[in-house]
């Protein structure tokens, strides 16, 4: 614990002795209502540090998990449940939903979403080679027109269709290092231009 920690820890602790101090000298004849009181007060101390402890929770629960804009050029988005950060962009015409994952070097799209992009999958040359925790699979490398984050659009965004069976599309580090600025604080990814 940092000195300024126990500082206001002795602090708390001897202001907390003098009102306890007091509230026991007021009301020394009524011990059984005094004792009544302080379960009362105990409680609602409780309740507001209970509250306040489940405040980023509620605030979680209530946003439903979207990304916030922040500022010109700053997103910032909710860990969910499963400890995983996602984010839905606009590719061409289409909204894809995708998991930032920091492991991996491209954008990867799945068949079906590169196919709601706009994209003909059964026309591409799968040439590439992807290592993944399953194994090898093949992929394809794309150029999308445009990839919309809120008020940032970038054109000519590369990115690869896997030809393997994948749950969800990646945000991988061949977007994400498009920005200046990548943190993970309290909770939330900011990504900053």
């Amino acid at each position: 614990m940092a000195s300024d920690n126990i500082a206001s820890l002795i602090y708390l602790v001897l202001l907390g002795c003098a009102v306890g101090g007091w509230f026991i000298f007021q009301n020394r004849e009524g011990a059984g209502k005094m004792l009544q009181q302080a379960m009362v007060w105990g409680f609602i101390f409780l309740g507001v540090v209970a509250a306040y402890g489940l405040w980023s929770d509620v605030q979680r629960q209530t946003t439903g998990g979207q990304m916030v804009q922040t500022g010109a050029g700053q997103i910032a988005v909710p860990q969910q449940r499963d400890g995983h950060y996602y984010l839905t962009l606009g590719i061409n015409d289409a909204q894809v939903r995708f998991v930032v994952d920091t492991g991996a070097t491209d954008m990867v799209l799945t068949q079906a979403d590169a196919r709601r992009a706009g994209l003909d999958v059964d026309s591409l040359n799968y040439f590439g080679i992807a290592r993944t925790a399953n194994g090898e699979v093949r992929t394809a490398p794309v150029q999308l027109d445009e990839v919309r984050l809120g008020d940032i659009v970038d054109r000519n965004v590369s990115a690869v269709v896997n030809e393997g069976e994948m749950s969800g599309s990646l945000l991988g580090m061949g977007y994400l290092q498009r920005f200046g600025r990548i943190e993970i604080t309290g909770g939330e990814l900011i990504l900053t231009r």
